[in-house]
């Protein structure tokens, strides 16, 4: 395992946030113990909406994310009600593992899964030529609604997903092989594709996703290629189109090579 990939990983939202409430800890212990000095009401709840309200301001100081700070903040309070309940220690272990099957290496990525609608994927339809078949990537195809959908509109294109985590892979797999589709499904890292292979790749992934997509996209796309990604932007270069799939709906931002 390289440095700069622990490093990758040490900058990871989830990891920064899990080192927050790490922190918050020793600082909590103090705030209780001079509250328990002037003899101030100390209990279980006390305990947790402090170091609550600690993290969700190492949180905001910090500069993560807005929705971190909600996460924070009641972090320490789902515990609290979670042994309150007394459940069962197997509940945990399967929640664990059905997060983990689902959103896998979310905290490495910092894509979640965002799924598109059959209006997105139908203007997507129509920026493929009419005259030729195109090849045709969604990276991060989560339960594979846009790839069969186009696989059936457009028969004579090849359009395949990718995705990392293992649940919406296999749903998505077993979709395709249960409706006798031509789509194409596969588990993995859409940085290890050959974006050269393809004529168009849809990304609806996050902010925090695109400046890596975009140096990949302009290093291997071939001309006459076309990057279209839903709802985020690229920085570095402003979409050669934008285009709304119904009246109100956030963008498609269509990058041209």
């Amino acid at each position: 395992m390289t440095l700069p990939y622990l490093q990758r990983i040490a900058r990871a939202p989830a990891v920064r946030a899990m080192l927050i409430q790490c922190g918050a800890v020793p600082l909590t212990l103090a705030i209780i113990y001079v509250m328990a000095s002037f003899r101030f009401p100390v209990d279980y709840l006390s305990v947790a909406v402090v170091q609550g309200v600690l993290a969700a301001g190492l949180t905001w100081k910090l500069g993560l994310a807005r929705w971190w700070r909600a996460i924070q903040l009641l972090f320490p309070l789902a515990v609290l009600t979670a042994l309150a309940l007394q459940l069962p220690s197997w509940l945990f272990g399967l929640g664990f593992l059905l997060l983990l099957g689902w959103y896998w290496s979310t905290f490495r990525t910092q894509v979640p899964y965002y799924p598109s609608g059959p209006a997105v994927w139908d203007a997507v339809r129509q920026l493929l030529p009419a005259d030729k078949p195109a090849r045709v990537i969604d990276i991060g195809s989560g339960l594979g609604g846009f790839v069969l959908y186009l696989s059936r509109a457009r028969p004579d294109a090849e359009v395949s997903g990718i995705e990392l985590a293992p649940l919406p892979f296999l749903y998505s797999w077993l979709r395709a092989r249960l409706s006798g589709s031509r789509a194409r499904f596969v588990r993995g890292d859409y940085e290890k594709l050959d974006f050269s292979r393809y004529d168009l790749v849809f990304a609806y992934l996050s902010p925090a996703a695109m400046p890596a997509l975009w140096r990949k996209t302009r290093a291997e796309m071939c001309p006459g290629s076309m990057l279209v990604s839903y709802e985020f932007i690229v920085e570095e270069r402003p979409a050669d189109r934008i285009l709304h799939a119904t009246e109100g709906d956030v963008p498609l931002y269509i990058w041209y090579f």
